[in-house]
């Protein structure tokens, strides 16, 4: 089976080259099951392998992502898409986030799709779009063409270190998610992400978010102070990645410190604690109904090749040749308004509402 690839730019250790990589056998080891049969590249910068690996494989790089998929499909036949917007040079904007062209991207494989009357899987890398009404627009052209789609990171894929039962899971109403790096909508997206694969699991499933608010600095340890947010889980949750057992505690640590409080409508609350150094893992905490605390983490490898990727790149492969998504689409849509929302807080110092996130589904 084939694919069309599109990447921002293709150099190593990008993530084209972690997912696609793979696929073209630049990873020993891993033995990929489906074919690039053409590539897409938007940037080339100084340090680009995308040219060379292409012409060395042979494979067609063309102009356009219409070109991209025309030809997989003329020649051979095309059965996904692979969209990898990460990394590559564009501007932020007035919020901070980074303005990566995945809304144009799918627009342009929607289209290219539909001239060709194809309704192909698509993967698409980490969140929708930077914006909010991009992100719920994407979503909703994916389910008005009857498109298969899987996107998001790897992180929620990684296996997971001493894993409660799902049961514990299903009457949890309070999860905490241990992040780092100074980045919040690079790194902050993983850790959203990781709290939506447990949210979404609780009884009834997912009924929908009111808002988000984002916290800095001293003001986290205030409010942590005051009981605004739950002491116990960020201790529970530091547990799995923290060499040291008794480590001085994160608020003495100067580094750029958040917080981002999810406030689900059912009264569920979800929070992510990011700090530059906190870990080098993504972990998390939650209570069960019976006031129990369970903690894990997910064992994202820190040394290349990245062993991680190969789980994800595997997931991606399964999913374009069964048509199956691995989870509902809907933890991406909610992954990703949240963290267009998370910055949008930051910025504006205060609670932002979520009305695009009213939104039902069940994990099957």
């Amino acid at each position: 089976m084939r694919i069309a690839a599109i990447a921002t730019e293709y150099r190593y250790n990008s993530h084209a080259h972690m997912i696609i990589g793979r696929l073209l056998g630049e990873f020993p080891g891993y033995r990929p099951q489906l074919e690039v049969a053409s590539l897409y590249l938007d940037q080339f910068p100084a340090n680009d392998t995308g040219r060379k690996t292409a012409a060395r494989l042979g494979i067609p790089l063309l102009d356009s992502i219409r070109e991209t998929i025309d030809y997989a499909e003329r020649c051979g036949g095309l059965h996904g898409v692979i969209i990898i917007g990460e990394h590559g040079d564009y501007p932020l904007d007035e919020w901070g986030r980074k303005q990566y062209p995945r809304y144009r991207f799918m627009n342009e494989t929607l289209d290219a799709l539909a001239e060709l009357n194809l309704r192909v899987p698509i993967f698409s890398d980490k969140f929708l779009s930077y914006r909010t009404d991009q992100s719920v627009r994407m979503f909703e052209n994916l389910r008005d063409h009857a498109i298969p789609f899987m996107g998001g990171s790897s992180i929620p894929l990684a296996p997971r270190r001493d894993m409660p039962d799902d049961h514990h899971l299903t009457n949890a109403r309070e999860w905490l998610v241990v992040s780092f790096s100074s980045e919040l909508e690079a790194y902050g997206y993983h850790a959203l992400e990781v709290l939506q694969s447990l949210a979404e699991r609780r009884e009834g499933g997912e009924s929908g978010i009111a808002g988000i608010e984002v916290m800095q600095g001293v003001a986290v340890w205030e409010a942590m102070d005051y009981r605004q947010w739950p002491k116990d889980l960020l201790l529970a949750a530091l547990k799995p990645v923290r060499a040291v057992e008794d480590a001085p505690h994160p608020r003495e640590s100067a580094d750029t410190t958040y917080l981002m409080t999810v406030h689900y409508k059912d009264g569920s609350k979800g929070y992510v604690i990011q700090q530059t150094r906190l870990a080098e893992q993504w972990s998390f905490a939650f209570r069960d109904g019976n006031g129990n605390i369970f903690q894990s983490v997910c064992l994202s490898d820190n040394n290349w090749p990245f062993s991680h990727f190969d789980r994800m790149t595997n997931t991606i492969e399964q999913f374009i040749v069964s048509r199956k998504p691995p989870f509902p689409a809907e933890r991406i849509l909610i992954s990703s308004c949240l963290i267009n929302r998370a910055m949008e807080s930051l910025h504006k110092g205060r609670y932002v509402a979520t009305p695009e996130l009213d939104i039902h589904y069940e994990v099957q």
